[in-house]
């Protein structure tokens, strides 16, 4: 079986976001909520898990983590699928 590699995004308490990468979602969020994850979200928990992608190499991870980062809280809510109607 191949190691898979995913990328993520959990909401924050205080309602922002973080991206990360890793090759074990629940392991990862459990991390982040024992205050144990990122600097972060140590200050604002709990996180949830609330988009992945998943891919078969760390590149890619990796890669898409960097473009997600450097995308907009605009463009991070139209790739949730959260665009507000006008």
């Amino acid at each position: 079986m191949e190691k898979k590699y995913y990328t993520y995004i959990v909401k924050c308490q205080d309602g922002t976001f973080y991206t990360g990468f890793t090759t074990d979602l629940k392991k990862r969020i459990k991390t982040h909520n024992s205050g144990k994850g990122a600097k972060y979200t140590r200050s604002r928990l709990p996180v949830e898990l609330i988009y992945h992608e998943t891919f078969l190499n760390q590149h890619d991870a990796m890669t898409r983590e960097y473009a997600i980062k450097k995308l907009s809280r605009h463009n991070k809510e139209t790739l949730l699928g959260w665009e507000k109607d006008e």
